[in-house]
């Protein structure tokens, strides 16, 4: 029987499936949520320095937790843009909600150009006015924290892009993927609808293939891990869809998008636990440093993948070691998806998402919840996203 590159047979325990019982759907939205910002955090600490940098100022083993950090570490744009996809989701939600049909991506540009408003760039007076809503005033969103060209400047345009009319058509950095968790916490939607959302969302900032295609793969890795797959499935899963049907008629597979995730796959599955981890060298010559959309993919698929527990250690754990198991794996995936040389918050980021709505908020660790830049915002977003989906 064939497999796919990096899988195993059909009769071998696959890493990181799902405890039972399964998280609550509220609690893999928080888990998300919280989780991204947690590796946002960590990631954008060093998320300018190579390798060598880290290791310099952290030691052999570079940047491993928070209480390195000494004064913390803020989280960045990539945090900032999440929370604003969650909130354009969240008004298309509420206005279905109350019988009213709404332009969903319409809902989202004007939600990331008031995003854009908090990074002290001027809103083109051609765009519609929106009246400001909770998010909005939270300070703590308004702080510029390395923000992507191509999100600056697609949005300063005042033009709401499209597939059949890009802005920025060559732009395929990873702005697309980090901020794309959340279409895959939308309940009862099929896989189809959910990669309409996400890359529809992605074409208002970059307008290359690899770029929304990237952050389709990702809402769709999100959306099978809330169903209830497994880690490897979920991404299989997500990988097959790609390949197989839920691209816009006539558009293929972009060949980057599938060669990088493939990599992943049989790179993690020659990486089981934590033993044979790539090197930070290592992973960056085979994936990428994740500047670019399915280079950052790549990278926190990689991370969750490889540092994944294996089924034996899981199997009849009781809530509070299957919660040791989940606080242990987040921990070494992130670490692994923070040090190299590239884009770390990102990575570090899409990490986090992966892995909390997987496991549940339960994977999180509490010393590093303790030093994350207002939580109180992220549960906030958190709450009215379960409250609008019924969870």
């Amino acid at each position: 029987m064939s497999t796919e590159p990096g899988t195993p047979p059909a009769s071998a325990p696959t890493p990181g499936q799902p405890h039972s019982p399964a998280p609550a759907h509220g609690s893999r939205i928080l888990g998300c949520l919280l989780g991204g910002a947690l590796g946002d955090s960590l990631g954008y600490a060093v998320e300018f320095d190579d390798i060598s940098a880290i290791r310099a100022r952290f030691g052999p083993a570079g940047l491993q937790d928070f209480s390195a950090l000494g004064a913390g570490s803020p989280f960045s744009d990539d945090t900032q843009m999440t929370l604003y996809t969650t909130d354009g989701l969240l008004e298309a939600l509420e206005w279905a909600n109350d019988g009213v049909a709404a332009d969903i991506n319409a809902c989202l540009w004007l939600a990331y150009l008031r995003w854009l408003g908090t990074q002290g760039v001027a809103v083109p007076p051609s765009a519609p006015f929106q009246p400001p809503r909770w998010i909005d005033a939270q300070d703590v969103l308004k702080s510029r924290r390395s923000p992507g060209d191509a999100c600056l400047s697609g949005l300063a345009t005042g033009e709401m892009g499209t597939v059949q009319r890009p802005v920025n058509p060559e732009a395929k950095g990873c702005g697309t993927v980090m901020r794309s968790a959340p279409f895959g916490l939308i309940p009862h939607l099929g896989p189809e609808v959910v990669y309409k959302l996400s890359a529809d969302a992605a074409s208002l900032t970059h307008g290359h293939p690899a770029a929304r295609q990237s952050a389709g793969v990702f809402s769709l890795l999100i959306h099978a891990l809330v169903a209830g797959l497994g880690l490897r499935e979920a991404a299989q899963d997500a990988l097959g869809h790609l390949r197989g049907g839920v691209l816009r008629k006539g558009e293929d597979p972009d060949p980057d998008v599938v060669a990088r995730l493939e990599a992943a796959l049989r790179l993690a599955g020659e990486a089981p636990g934590h033993g044979g981890l790539l090197s930070p060298e290592d992973l960056v010559s085979e994936l990428g440093e994740g500047w670019v959309a399915e280079e950052a993919l790549a990278v926190a698929l990689y991370a969750v993948l490889a540092t994944a527990p294996g089924t034996e250690t899981e199997t009849g754990a009781d809530s509070g070691t299957a919660g040791v198991h989940s606080r242990d794996h987040f921990r070494a995936a992130i670490a692994v998806a923070v040090n190299h040389s590239g884009d770390s918050d990102s990575t570090a980021s899409i990490a986090g998402n992966i892995l909390g709505a997987y496991y549940g908020e339960q994977c999180l660790p509490a010393d590093w919840l303790a030093e994350l830049q207002a939580p109180e915002v992220i549960r906030g977003m958190a709450s009215r996203l379960a409250a609008a989906t019924g969870a």
